[in-house]
């Protein structure tokens, strides 16, 4: 892996390893962890799964039939959008990026596009194995693109860190570049009646672009804090939901039953 691309070859990959691939012409990224095997397991919303399911056993490209390759790809738990698929099919033919941790601010400052590093340090692969599995019997909660992604998952099962503040943007790189573009440019734009030169103008505004992405990367921010995957579903306050789904479903049950 290099400062511009973090492109690498399948034989470079250890299990433990956050990985990604681009999606339409690099428009976003996929996330995963790299389990071994061949197998990666990654989070997607649950209304595409349950949409695919309906047409075909592949979950990531209905037009690709049943997986030829591992018979349980494309396994998930009901309700759930934590998935367990081959490489092949989590890649659809795309170049695999390995996803950095533990880089120097100046490193991460450099990367322009989001999505792809941390300054937050990697835990050992084991724990990172034994997370990525644990979500995928026991779910990631809701789908959310701009708090719970993908690439949040997937950072989750690396550091085990978990952002406090529920209002502002999860983990996701991709997420945060988002936000801090238009963000960079409506803070730059007084700028503009001071500095007559569109290059002065576009130097500051990238400036502020990448300072807006370094805020918000969780190894630098103080709403973190670390949670034991076993934990996650109080914390995240899914265990209260799923506690009042059961109670609906026992009280429409009941309410059968007396008819």
């Amino acid at each position: 892996m290099g400062l511009l691309s973090n492109r690498v070859e399948r034989n470079e990959i250890k299990p433990g390893d956050h990985i990604y691939t681009y999606r339409a012409v690099f428009t976003y990224s996929h996330h995963g962890i790299f389990v071994g095997g061949s197998k990666v397991v990654h989070f997607r919303p649950e209304r595409n799964l349950k949409a695919i399911t309906e047409t075909s056993s592949n979950l990531d490209d209905p037009t690709l039939g049943p997986c030829p390759t591992f018979p349980d790809c494309g396994f998930r738990q009901p309700n759930s959008g934590v998935v367990l698929s081959c490489l092949d099919c989590f890649l659809q033919n795309g170049s695999l990026y390995c996803f950095e941790y533990g880089v120097s601010p100046s490193v991460f400052i450099a990367k322009i596009r989001g999505g792809t590093c941390t300054t937050a340090s990697s835990d050992p692969p084991e724990s990172v194995i034994n997370r990525a599995m644990y979500l995928l019997q026991n779910g990631f909660g809701n789908y959310d693109v701009f708090q719970n992604n993908c690439e949040d998952f997937a950072m989750y099962c690396k550091t085990g860190l978990l952002i406090i503040d529920k209002q502002g943007v999860g983990r996701s790189g991709q997420a945060s570049s988002v936000v801090g573009a238009p963000l960079a440019a409506i803070l730059s734009s007084p700028l503009k009646l001071l500095m007559p030169s569109p290059v002065g103008v576009a130097t500051v505004t990238a400036g502020m672009y990448c300072m807006s992405r370094y805020a918000t990367d969780i190894g630098v921010r103080s709403d973190v804090i670390k949670v034991a995957v076993e934990d996650l579903a109080v914390n995240l306050g899914w265990a209260c939901l799923d506690e009042e789904a059961t109670e609906d479903s026992n009280e429409a049950a009941n309410r059968e039953i007396t008819r």
